[in-house]
């Protein structure tokens, strides 16, 4: 099957949120990137609320639920008490738990594995037990795939930050791509399914989809709510989509 994708829409909101104003709608961009093609829309919703809003999430279950019932939502963040409400009450059909401090500016490293496998194991427990898909978000580490394994999550999302921050280095680019690949064979030997997300790009998408056939799903944000700028978020997806095909 094809790498789907999944537009994040935290860059929209970030953008709304500069002006007490309506638009940019989060509601209108998700529908754009539906029609486009998109397979579904991504979110994650901090406590500071200082992109994504909680007060976006049934407006984009809706959306989903009544004009694109084929297309998937994924809601992100870290596994808090508040967190696991929003998502309870909002029926996401992934949910991708992500090791963040509420003070970072963005996600930047995968879970430890081993130091959270308590909290990881009952959440993911709790979740899959409502019928959602969970998703660990992952360091590019073949060595840590088994205690990712043991938590009975459903996959792995890889981070692929660093990856995406050697944009000007082909070689430092080509040793990230290893380190990924490996990771993700790791991950898919032990029956994880694999996503991917960080600092993708239409550029550097198509070597990672070459390298991993097997991942199911990239979450773009940031860099596709760039190439907009240019392109349209029409056109934006549509590129993603042929990138999402290497």
């Amino acid at each position: 099957m094809p790498c789907e994708l999944s537009v994040n829409l935290n860059a929209v909101a970030m953008l709304r949120n500069r002006r007490d104003l309506p638009w940019p709608s989060v509601e209108r961009f998700g529908r754009i990137a539906l029609e486009a093609g998109a397979h579904g829309l991504t979110v994650h919703p901090r406590p500071d609320q200082r992109h994504i809003r909680f007060s976006d999430l049934p407006v984009l279950r809706r959306l989903i639920d009544e004009e694109f019932p084929d297309a998937e939502f994924n809601i992100e963040g870290y596994p808090s008490e508040d967190f696991l409400q929003l998502v309870l009450s909002n029926r996401p059909e992934q949910v991708t738990l992500v090791p963040d401090d509420p003070s970072q500016p963005t996600s930047d490293h995968g879970w430890d594995f081993a130091a959270h496998a308590a909290l990881l194991n009952g959440v993911v427990e709790r979740l899959k037990g409502e019928g959602m898909r969970v998703s660990l978000f992952a360091d590019a580490d073949p060595a840590i795939m088994n205690a990712a394994a043991d938590t009975g999550c459903d996959r792995v999302e890889l981070y692929t930050g660093p990856y995406g921050g050697t944009h000007s280095d082909p070689v430092a680019a080509e040793a990230w791509l290893d380190r990924m690949g490996r990771a993700g064979d790791a991950a898919s030997a032990l029956g994880l399914g694999l996503n991917a997300g960080h600092d993708l790009t239409v550029a550097n998408l198509p070597p990672l989809v070459r390298r991993l056939p097997q991942l199911a799903e990239v979450s773009i944000g940031h860099g596709l709510t760039a190439d907009a700028l240019e392109f349209g978020m029409a056109g934006s997806v549509r590129r993603f989509i042929d990138a999402c095909a290497g």
